[in-house]
């Protein structure tokens, strides 16, 4: 039993994820619904390992990094990360718009007359930016307030910053400064033991969504998410181009961001997965003060994934009423797509909440809304893990820049 269980801490860490991924499927196709109830308590177990990691992960990252840099570096590096995210949003709204278009999903479909779908109200931009600035540190911490975190961190490391640079409080900031940077240690070897439970909780969260959607909802929807799916390939290969122009290996880079990839898509979390990719960042040697701000933020306000969910929604909408889009109305998807994608940060079944932003917005029928939540989980997977990688592309291509930079 000791070399079992020896054998299997020592493995291939991607090894395992693969061979949970498989039986995964064959057990949700082969027992169906009944296996949920055994199976589900795995799956919600890893998640809440990785939400319990994210805290601790983002506040000590983030302190020890801003300790690193020049502090007047930070707006430099802020203003990259922002910038970068904001063109890819776009450039994924524009790429799922075009493929779409294309194909032409929903073409001869039509809806169901009893269908119907509330859409929630929309917190809009306005809201997310004051989020910011949480009302207090203990409500920030309690719901789990990424942005807020990011806004506590970063006040917390500056000022501590000053302080291991004054004359007067320079012990006690020097003091301070360690205990945080042990904490930080200690919170990536309990990262790595986590990564151990990782494949069972791959397994199980696999195979439930299996088993509960069947292949009965797959094939019904066939059409869309195979459009849906094409347009994340080719998004990741404009990652995969960049990283290349930048002169980086994208073979590489895939290699080290696997293991985000595939909890992403498992999972239907990009701040769930927020640990394994700032571990995967720290295998990478990335610059610290980098990816310690750049992928909480990414996790929060770039989805570039739901982005694309969105533009392919929206085509798939007008294509099922016979209302082809206009120009006009692909322009308002790229604007109100990029806003919504970071408007809705946060928002439980945030993916949902977008497109009926835009379809009201455009007018299209909510109907359509009600008809896409039967594959959410399904679409849910692969457009989440485009967001991670989309994070963890940013971060590369942005360090290149950022290196000359680092001590």
């Amino acid at each position: 039993m000791k070399s079992i269980l020896s054998a299997y801490w020592n493995g291939s860490l991607i090894v395992k994820i693969s061979v949970a991924l498989i039986l995964g499927v064959l057990v949700g196709l082969i027992f169906g619904e009944p296996i949920i109830v055994y199976l589900d308590p795995l799956g919600e177990l890893l998640i809440r390992l990785l939400k319990f990691l994210i805290l601790p992960l983002i506040l000590f990252t983030l302190i020890v990094g801003v300790n690193q840099i020049n502090i007047r570096d930070l707006g430099r590096m802020g203003g990259k990360v922002l910038g970068y995210y904001t063109v890819t949003s776009s450039v994924a709204i524009i790429v799922g718009v075009s493929i779409a278009l294309l194909l032409a999903p929903g073409e001869g479909m039509s809806l169901n007359p009893d269908a119907s779908y509330d859409s929630p109200e929309h917190p809009g931009v306005a809201s997310v930016l004051l989020n910011i600035v949480p009302e207090n540190i203990v409500t920030a911490f309690n719901e789990l307030n990424l942005l807020g975190i990011i806004f506590i961190a970063i006040t917390f490391g500056v000022a501590l910053a000053y302080m291991r640079q004054s004359d007067a409080m320079k012990e006690q900031g020097d003091t301070l400064y360690q205990v945080i940077e042990a904490l930080n240690e200690a919170t990536f070897k309990i990262m790595r033991v986590i990564l151990q439970y990782l494949p069972i909780g791959v397994f199980a969260i696999i195979a439930t969504t299996i088993a509960e959607h069947g292949m009965d909802t797959l094939t019904s929807l066939g059409e869309f998410i195979l459009v849906l799916y094409l347009a994340l390939v080719v998004q990741l290969l404009l990652y995969l181009v960049f990283i290349k122009l930048t002169g980086h290996s994208p073979l590489a880079f895939l290699k080290g961001a696997r293991t985000p990839m595939i909890t992403a898509f498992v999972t239907q979390s990009s701040s769930g997965t927020l640990p394994v990719t700032l571990n995967a960042a720290r295998q990478m040697q990335l610059h610290q003060p980098l990816y310690s701000f750049s992928l909480p933020f990414g996790a929060t306000v770039n989805m570039d994934g739901a982005a694309i969910r969105i533009a392919v929604s929206a085509v798939f909408a007008a294509m099922v009423i016979g209302e082809p889009l206009s120009v006009a109305e692909v322009l308002t998807i790229v604007i109100i797509g990029t806003l919504a994608s970071i408007g809705t940060a946060g928002v439980p079944g945030a993916g949902i909440v977008m497109i009926a932003t835009v379809f009201a917005q455009l007018g299209l029928p909510m109907e359509a809304v009600a008809l896409l939540t039967a594959v959410d989980a399904l679409v849910g997977m692969g457009c989440t893990a485009l967001n991670v990688t989309g994070d963890l592309a940013g971060t590369k291509i942005i360090n290149r820049s950022e290196a000359k930079h680092q001590t």
